[in-house]
């Protein structure tokens, strides 16, 4: 499964949104997420990535910019992405 279907899977399972509508260029405002359902997000690719997420890292608008960071943190923090 690559970073963009899991990340999918848990906007899904974590979120309840529609698969279908997700795209790499959805922004998360227009799913309507606020700063408390991002934080608990967060905390949900922190454990299924198992990677730690510092608050200055996080700068994401679309779901994309979610795939990139993640990528970039297990890269960084398990040497392979």
């Amino acid at each position: 499964m690559t970073t963009l279907e899991s990340i999918e899977k848990l906007f899904v399972d974590k979120l309840d949104l529609n698969r279908d509508l997700l795209t790499p260029e959805s922004t998360l405002e227009s799913f309507g997420i606020d700063s408390l359902d991002k934080i608990e997000f967060l905390f949900s690719l922190e454990d299924e990535f198992k990677i730690k997420i510092a608050e200055s890292e996080v700068k994401i608008d679309t779901v994309q910019d979610v795939v990139d960071m993640v990528d970039r943190l297990v890269a960084e923090q398990h040497g392979s992405a």
